[in-house]
């Protein structure tokens, strides 16, 4: 029997998000949390690392230098990889708490052993000048520090999402990188994939009349003796459930897609009562979000589901899909309308090359990351709205001023801003 935090049909006034403060929201189902999570392996694990050859299009001194800051799954299956497909990005530094695993990392990707930091000397980076930005991968709680430490060493950051555990994390570290002169980006990689980039542009361009509603979807479960498990499932270190970790991805293609900020949230939460998994953290989410022009987002996230990944926007004069709206690879662009269905035929690229080599032009060539700190923060007001709105079980209006241009949206890596 699962157990439903809030009701979306609840009679009462609306919230307002600026009145939620400092408030904190119960996520979990109430259980004893699970025992102590065991230390990750440093073998990598889930996805096969991909078998990219080390190639350099441009010349390596006109490449920046890039420190990776943790050396979890994520970080070994993805990222280490995609610096073998990037143009502008070279990874010279890696940060981890295990000697032996990051001299093994660096003997595979050629980094001097001179490079390697851990998280008691990473200060010391300042006297690096080989490093230029620093590419932060680590549980959410350590976001702000590490960002804020790498900002006072005089280097510029890419930091995973979500970008911290609240607001008040994220105004921090965008005070700092900005006191220091240093650019901070948040890594939402499909806002420069090349699929989620033509689905933008096809609905700007009118492909499917007025926006009436929209579904996007997110699931994928999670495993506490997997890597991704490990953490996500701690709330002191990831800052919630599923809403956190991949609900996260269902809010920004809604964002994206509209063209639009919302300006009301409603939300239900649902958690099974005897999963130890979900003692601290939420489990399912569905939230509506109302935007300004009338258009209805539908987004779910789950941590028990089958695994799925999809958006679907609903127009006058037609119905766009994307689906995976946010995996890594393999994506597939439809559009139907009355003169049929078809299929775009995009190509594929490197999310993660073409993020590292979106902020490493902009540092070297001036302008302004399309992804800013200032990003990441609204989808962190967001998120602590549903939460409110889940707990409380009434809509909440959201209060921000926040805003991009649909120039703005359609950016691709290689536009700079400057």
């Amino acid at each position: 029997m699962a157990q439903s935090a809030g009701d979306a049909g609840t009679q009462g006034a609306a919230l307002s998000s600026a009145e939620l403060g400092g408030e904190t929201f119960e996520l979990g189902n109430g259980t004893q949390p699970p025992e102590e999570v065991s230390a990750v392996s440093p073998s990598a694990r889930g996805r096969p690392m991909p078998e990219i050859e080390q190639r350099y299009p441009v010349e390596p001194k006109r490449r920046l230098g890039w420190a990776v800051v943790g050396l979890g799954d994520f970080a070994l299956n993805q990222i280490l990889p995609a610096f073998g497909e990037s143009e502008h990005s070279r990874l010279v530094a890696l940060v981890s708490g295990d000697r032996d695993k990051a001299q093994q990392v660096a003997s595979r990707y050629g980094v001097d052993e001179e490079n390697l930091y851990d998280y008691d000397n990473y200060d010391s980076m300042a006297d690096n000048d080989e490093i230029d930005i620093v590419f932060i991968i680590l549980p959410v709680n350590m976001h702000a520090e590490y960002t804020i430490r790498a900002a006072k060493a005089g280097k510029h950051v890419l930091c995973e999402k979500p970008m911290a555990m609240d607001e008040q994390e994220c105004q921090a570290m965008i005070d700092a990188c900005r006191e220091n002169d240093r650019q901070l980006m948040i890594a939402y990689r499909e806002q420069y994939e090349p699929h989620n980039l033509e689905a933008i542009r096809q609905i700007q361009d009118g492909a499917l009349g007025e926006l009436r509603l929209m579904t996007l979807n997110a699931g994928s479960p999670v495993d506490p003796e997997e890597p991704r498990g490990q953490w996500r499932l701690r709330k002191e270190m990831a800052g919630g459930g599923s809403l956190y970790d991949i609900g996260i991805y269902a809010l920004q293609a809604a964002r994206y897609l509209s063209g639009e900020e919302p300006i009301e949230v409603s939300a239900m939460i649902s958690s099974p009562e005897d999963d130890p998994r979900f003692a601290e953290v939420e489990d399912s989410v569905t939230f509506q979000l109302r935007f300004p022009s009338g258009l209805l987002a539908t987004c779910t996230s789950s941590f028990t589901t089958a695994q799925h990944n999809m958006a679907s926007v609903f127009g006058t004069d037609g119905t766009l899909t994307l689906e995976p709206m946010s995996d890594y690879y393999q994506h597939e662009l439809r559009i139907l309308t009355d003169e049929g269905e078809k299929s775009l035929d995009i190509q594929e690229i490197s999310q993660f090359a073409a993020e590292m080599d979106h902020l490493s032009q902009v540092v070297r060539e001036g302008g302004s990351p399309k992804t800013p700190g200032e990003e990441g923060m609204q989808d962190i007001h967001l998120m602590r709205a549903i939460y409110a709105s889940a707990t409380s079980g009434r809509p909440v209006r959201i209060e921000s001023d926040y805003r991009r241009s649909a120039e703005e949206l359609v950016r691709t890596s290689d536009d700079h801003g400057g």
